[in-house]
């Protein structure tokens, strides 16, 4: 969730107009990760639980197309692209690790 929270202090410096375009899409692309794993949990089977996982993994590479495409129109800094690409790079890895630890106990 640590992501999320820094997802929108990051937006909070986007341009209005584009409050109901790409503030809103990041906002909730980013909010859709924890969002998908929480659901996920309390599914009453791996195999669900794992396609939740999924989800939340393509959820953080739409996340990481629309800050590239933000930072290209410069709405942000390269510093902060690169903090929170670090982010989810780091949760893409641990979403994949705990997939392929559910699918090697089934």
């Amino acid at each position: 969730m640590e992501l999320s929270l820094l997802v929108y202090q990051i937006t909070s410096t986007f341009p209005k107009e584009e409050r109901f375009g790409l503030t809103s899409q990041i906002r909730r692309c980013a909010v859709s990760i924890p969002s998908n794993i929480a659901e996920g949990s309390s599914r009453d089977s791996s195999k669900d639980f794992s396609r939740f996982l999924r989800i939340s993994i393509g959820s953080s590479f739409e996340l990481k197309t629309q800050l590239l495409l933000s930072k290209d129109l410069d709405f942000i800094s390269e510093s902060d692209f690169d903090a929170v690409v670090e982010a989810l790079n780091e949760i893409q890895k641990m979403l994949n690790s705990f997939i392929k630890k559910m699918n090697a106990e089934v």
